[in-house]
């Protein structure tokens, strides 16, 4: 089945920000911890574990990003949320070129 870029990026931020608050709800940690904390449960150290190579590619290269908006108290959480589906968004164009390269050949 052939998926249209539109439709893939689509889902992509959708899922990836279901995988951003459903990690940040369980885990009871800020997005930006990538790799836990000492003070966590067993349960969810190893979860937090599995979860942070994807957060480190999903979340990593806007660190920069989110200490630059932290720097104001008052940052609106739009501001968070655009630059979230601006960096996922080329990242799934991306992947989607990719899928279709491997898939041709």
């Amino acid at each position: 089945m052939k998926t249209s870029r539109t439709r893939f990026v689509f889902f992509f931020l959708i899922f990836a920000f279901a995988f951003l608050f459903s990690t940040t709800l369980f885990l009871d940690q800020p997005p930006e911890s990538l790799l836990g904390s000492g003070s966590q449960v067993a349960w969810k150290s190893v979860v937090s574990a599995i979860v942070s190579p994807v957060k480190v590619i999903l979340i990593g290269p806007l660190l920069p990003f989110i200490k630059f908006l932290r720097q104001d108290p008052d940052t609106p959480p739009p501001f968070f949320l655009a630059g979230f589906a601006f960096y996922w968004s080329i990242l799934a164009i991306i992947l989607h070129y990719l899928l279709s390269k491997i898939k041709r050949s």
